[in-house]
């Protein structure tokens, strides 16, 4: 029973970075009407900028969280406000821009920083000793902090003018452009708000499992199935996809093999994919 409960945190811990992910990687499609493929390349640049912060300036860890947070968002606001938003209607040229933004930041990271993995290490050690569960601090404080990002994130969608009018622009741009709103200057907003999320989960996760600079790879390979899951332009589809897919991951890997865990996330993407391709919780967002 021991096992089982401890699984069931491990599952958490990966449930709160997928959802993270997956955030930020639906707010670009659900509200821009963009497939970031850069979005795995943010996590890894988040990741790198609070190693170097901690490591070459001292900076404290949760500083340096804040840090890789405000860096990527800044770099993915001036990647849409330069690129995206001059062929924001042009599907293959905004997936082409992206996919080349991840080129580049993977191969400065393996420039500046060579290919191995670099000693960084997460603040917070031991194990917590709860009814005879041994929960390591790491996991717990991980959990709490996405879960707080999550809410977060709810707050400034649905309880700000801010994520009104950006739901208005994903409803319909042209009658959103016509009430005053600025898509010009929100994309751009939303653009930093989704490559921030990504930025702050690799600060927050890299540490306490690995930090090189292809990581981002497979982190986007996880965010596709979690927002296929959910459905595409769905902020609580992605987190309950994103439940679904860590406990799948934990559960497998400790009793059935972490190889058939993922054959097993593969076929129900397949089943979701044949049955209902908008996924569990997807609905159509974006009309312009």
């Amino acid at each position: 029973m021991s096992m089982f409960f401890s699984t069931a945190l491990i599952g958490l811990g990966l449930s709160a970075q997928y959802a993270l992910l997956a955030l930020g990687f639906t707010m670009i499609f659900g509200i821009i009407g963009v497939m970031n493929f850069a979005h795995g390349a943010f996590y890894a640049l988040g990741g790198y900028v609070a190693y170097s912060m901690v490591s070459f300036f001292s900076w404290p860890y949760w500083l340096a969280v804040v840090a890789a947070a405000l860096v990527t968002a800044a770099l993915g606001s001036l990647f849409e406000l330069v690129f995206i938003e001059r062929r924001v209607n042009d599907e293959l040229a905004t997936l082409m821009l992206t996919l080349g933004l991840s080129s580049i930041i993977t191969t400065g990271l393996v420039v500046k920083f060579g290919s191995e993995s670099p000693q960084f290490a997460f603040p917070v050690e031991g194990v917590l000793d709860f009814a005879g569960l041994m929960l390591p601090l790491s996991s717990l404080v991980v959990i709490g902090v996405c879960a707080l990002i999550i809410v977060g994130v709810w707050v400034l969608m649905y309880r700000s003018n801010f994520g009104r009018s950006l739901r208005a622009l994903s409803s319909d741009r042209e009658v959103a452009g016509t009430l005053g709103l600025r898509a010009k200057l929100l994309f751009p907003l939303a653009f930093g708000v989704a490559t921030g999320l990504a930025g702050v989960t690799g600060a927050l996760v890299t540490p306490i499992l690995a930090l090189e600079p292809h990581i981002g790879d497979r982190v986007l390979a996880t965010s596709f199935i979690v927002v296929i899951l959910g459905g595409l332009g769905s902020l609580w589809g992605g987190v309950a996809a994103a439940v679904l897919v860590g406990m799948v991951e934990a559960y497998s890997s400790v009793y059935v093999g972490g190889s058939r865990g993922s054959l097993i996330l593969f076929m129900l993407v397949l089943l979701i994919l044949v049955f209902k391709p908008s996924g569990l919780f997807g609905r159509e967002v974006r009309g312009a």
